[in-house]
């Protein structure tokens, strides 16, 4: 008799709703999420044209609080989190002694005390830890909240206008005037919500983090007030052609254990200048005099088929690269990847090829992103 046992993937508050959508689930950093409700490709379009809705409550939330709050958070993560005025927003990594990228993650400045840190899905419970363990000697207090916060992401160009019919007019104000990456307290539908004008699609758009008590609530009304905008529930799959689009690495492909913020071009992300002695300083300042080896580099496709993860990238045959993320882009009518590939290949208009199972198929080094709203 086998002794193994299989643990199951945990469930949103929301999961009940996707199933009365009919979503396709799948298994993701071990959540069971939306990869779909019809046509990934329609929500990706509606997402472009007018807003999807995502549901994000399986990324964590740790909230860091106390009066070496700041300086805390400068040891823990590379970039410099004390400079962030409240109520604004900042992109940052926490690494590793050697410079590897434990996570990616976005940190909300909350008070001049307090600070909300959100780490990727699969990452949360490895980041909780890992500040918890770094918060020693300092005045603070590390919470992981992820069991108890949702979070449901609109996207796209009207996803203001979705807001705006569930706000009050006071709260119309904060919301229109809102720049990116902010956030602020504001009651939508007549439910208290953190709203961040964040996002991962590369669209204009917002994250509304609730109490997991809220989030079926919120999620009806937002649905409601989206329909006559253009607004469908939109899933995994479509999340990730619109943030490769954008340029925006995964963790997992571009960003893992293996490699540093200068390999994945998040070089300006990490701050020497702050006199705090974050973890990895010394080897990520020995990596960047050192230069990496490779570099993460765009490529468009100059033929139909698409690279994907782990395929090889070559040169007059020889591998000098792998792709990390890659698929055709809806927007763009041609094939899109991103890819690590040896520092010397890297300039824009670099003629390669990929690997795809054994027939070479032409790219060329192209700038990220490949497609931005301002364009």
């Amino acid at each position: 008799m086998s002794t193994e046992t299989t643990t199951m993937p945990k469930q949103t508050p929301l999961h009940g709703e996707h199933a009365i959508l009919g979503a396709n689930f799948t298994d993701f950093g071990g959540w069971d999420m939306p990869l779909k409700y019809g046509s990934e490709l329609a929500e990706h379009q509606a997402v472009r044209e007018a807003a999807g809705l995502f549901d994000l409550s399986h990324m964590g939330e740790v909230r860091v609080e106390g009066p070496d709050a700041a300086t805390f958070l400068n040891t823990a993560l590379a970039g410099n989190l004390a400079v962030m005025k409240v109520g604004k927003a900042k992109y940052s990594v926490i690494c590793n002694a050697e410079g590897g990228i434990i996570d990616d993650l976005i940190t909300y400045r909350r008070a001049e005390d307090r600070f909300l840190v959100v780490p990727n899905a699969g990452n949360a419970p490895v980041v909780a830890a890992a500040l918890a363990e770094r918060a020693a000697g300092f005045d603070v207090t590390v919470t992981d909240v992820s069991a108890d916060t949702a979070l449901v992401a609109v996207q796209g160009p009207t996803a203001e206008s979705i807001l705006l019919g569930l706000v009050s007019a006071e709260d119309a104000g904060t919301v229109t005037g809102m720049k990116y990456y902010a956030a602020d307290e504001v009651t939508v539908a007549g439910i208290d919500v953190l709203l961040a004008r964040t996002g991962y699609t590369g669209e204009d758009g917002f994250e509304l983090y609730i109490p997991n008590a809220d989030a079926v609530a919120l999620w009806k009304a937002l649905l409601e007030a989206g329909s006559g905008r253009g607004l469908i529930p939109a899933g995994l799959a479509s999340r990730d052609s619109l943030r490769l689009e954008a340029g925006m690495p995964l963790y997992g492909n571009e960003l893992t254990l293996e490699t540093t913020p200068f390999d994945a071009g998040l070089g300006p992300i990490v701050s020497f200048k702050k006199e705090e002695d974050f973890v990895g300083r010394s080897a990520l300042e020995a990596k960047k005099a050192e230069g990496p080896a490779r570099k993460l580099v765009g490529l468009k496709g100059l033929g139909r088929r698409a690279g994907r993860s782990h395929y090889a990238v070559l040169k007059d045959g020889n591998v000098v690269g792998e792709v990390t993320s890659g698929q055709p882009s809806p927007t763009l009518g041609y094939p899109i990847a991103l890819a690590y590939v040896d520092v010397a290949l890297t300039e824009v208009g670099t003629a390669l090829d990929v690997d795809l199972r054994g027939k070479p198929q032409p790219f060329e080094v192209v700038d990220l992103p490949f497609y931005s709203r301002n364009k």
